[in-house]
């Protein structure tokens, strides 16, 4: 409950249960259940002369009819000189590269001719940074703005850092049509942090302005920070990320978004970065001899390794981070099992699934492959809408009770899985936990199957309009079962 001790109020909103801010109380075998992504195919492979081995730091986005995708373009030979030790020779400079899709599965290179590489214009490129300093390249992640106030020639908008060898300043860029990008400004908008990965910034459409999320080092350790704006250029002092229970660990990216789907939760997909010493189980991972000779360069190189987490917030910045991984790296060992493999792209994308009759899913990318052979591989992964995590239990029987809640609409809707044998029930309670008569467990036509909006219904039937706008609380009764996310319409 809320302050006072008001009933939340979830209006029709869709909730989802990636935390306990609905919960009660869980019994029996429920329990806060952390879902897995489905390792799907290679969507891009960065093999042109402009890219590269170190092409990271993804950003996709559904953009009307089509689908764009946006990627840091680098590449680095590590090769050793005459007296053994190891040297870094990038082959180009760092760019920012473009992609599109009709279907978020099947990816193109547009030619853009914008810039010129190797004598030609004939790539994908759309941003170099501006200056000797490539101010705003690094990092760079944009977005299409959906202020109803902003201008149409800032319609895009993307945040990014300089390639300077010791301090990062952030800057700010603007585009007409995600295309061609100009600084909004000579100066940096932010200068405090470190600004090293991928730096992100997007419009809250819950609070009417933007945030920023950035990397900095907390005691020396690699964390995120968030700052807001309402105006793009002129941002407030920025506080650090909090994670109540979750244990200190080092952040890479932080990939924050509201979810499209529920937009008053943010959802992120933050970069674990795990640094180890050799030992025998290091050395035992594939390609020992390339990773000893990136070593040789900095031993964190060959050591170092990253996967992929989950966290979400009702607020941007106390977040419920989960230690398990979200992404694991996997069995793909030759390509994944490297410092900067397993970076999960800025932005989800709904898609078809390959199983027909199946409704859409949620994909993204992540990174394969960095800093080995001449390219680096985008992998898809997939979802089910909502499935990042459930409130699940066993066969043997489980129960969640919310908080007292009042709502607007006249049906309860749920995104649930059952197996064969197990089953969902629900009940509606008063605010008190006092019974409400028709509205028992009892009453509740059992729920089976696999379904991402399925109407619950009672022996009266599925009409709650007689309770819109009283608290009430629902008592959610699971066997076998997962429940992804509810709401009333």
């Amino acid at each position: 409950m809320r302050s006072g001790g008001d009933p939340i109020d979830v209006g029709s909103r869709l909730e989802l249960f990636v935390d306990t801010y609905l919960v009660a109380g869980m019994r029996g075998g429920a329990a806060l259940r952390l879902h897995e992504p489905v390792w799907r195919e290679e969507a891009l492979v960065t093999d042109r002369p402009w890219e590269g081995n170190m092409c990271n730091y993804i950003t996709v986005f559904r953009d009307e009819g089509k689908c764009r995708m946006y990627y840091q373009s680098w590449h680095t030979d590590f090769v050793p000189d005459e007296a053994g030790k190891t040297q870094t020779v990038h082959r180009h400079p760092l760019s920012i590269a473009y992609a599109e899709s009709t279907d978020g599965i099947h990816w193109q290179r547009p030619v853009l001719g914008q810039f010129e590489f190797d004598g030609t214009k004939n790539n994908n490129l759309v941003w170099l940074g501006e200056g000797p300093q490539q101010y705003g390249v690094h990092g760079f992640a944009p977005f299409k703005d959906p202020n109803p106030d902003a201008d149409e020639d800032a319609r895009y908008k993307a945040v990014g850092a300089d390639m300077a060898r010791t301090k990062h300043n952030l800057y700010a860029m603007q585009s007409r049509d995600g295309i061609g990008w100009q600084l909004m400004s000579d100066e940096p908008v932010l200068r405090e942090g470190a600004f090293d990965s991928q730096n992100l910034a997007f419009w809250d459409t819950q609070r009417e302005e933007y945030r920023v999320y950035f990397r900095d080092f907390r005691e020396g350790r690699r964390d995120i920070r968030t700052a807001t704006s309402k105006d793009f250029v002129n941002w407030t002092d920025s506080v650090w990320l909090k994670y109540p229970s979750a244990p200190d660990e080092q952040l890479y990216t932080n990939q924050i978004l509201p979810y499209y789907r529920a937009p008053h939760i943010f959802v992120g997909f933050p970069t674990r970065y795990v640094e180890r010493t050799w030992s025998p189980a290091i050395e035992a991972l594939p390609q020992l001899e390339h990773r000893r000779l990136r070593a040789g360069v900095n031993p964190r190189y060959g050591t170092a390794l990253t996967d992929g987490l989950f966290m979400s917030s009702r607020d941007g910045q106390t977040f419920k981070r989960w230690p398990e991984a979200f992404l694991r790296p996997g069995p793909q060992q030759e390509r994944n099992w490297a410092y900067g493999d397993n970076y999960q792209c800025w932005g989800l994308l709904e898609t078809p699934s390959d199983l027909v009759g199946s409704p859409f899913e949620l994909s993204f990318f992540a990174t394969e492959n960095h800093w080995r052979d001449d390219f680096s591989v985008f992998r898809r992964y997939s979802i089910r809408l909502d499935g990042f995590v459930s409130v699940g239990a066993p066969l043997s029987g489980g129960e969640l009770v919310t908080k007292p809640l009042v709502f607007t609409g006249r049906h309860l809707v749920l995104n649930f899985s059952t197996s064969a044998a197990g089953s969902l029930r629900v009940a509606l309670q008063g605010g008190d936990g006092t019974r409400i008569e028709g509205y028992s467990p009892e009453d509740c036509h059992e729920l089976i199957g696999d379904e991402l909006g399925r109407v619950v219904a009672w022996q009266s039937g599925s009409d709650l309009s007689a309770l819109a706008g009283k608290p009430v609380r629902l008592c959610f009764e699971l066997r076998d079962a997962d429940l992804y996310a509810m709401r009333f319409r």
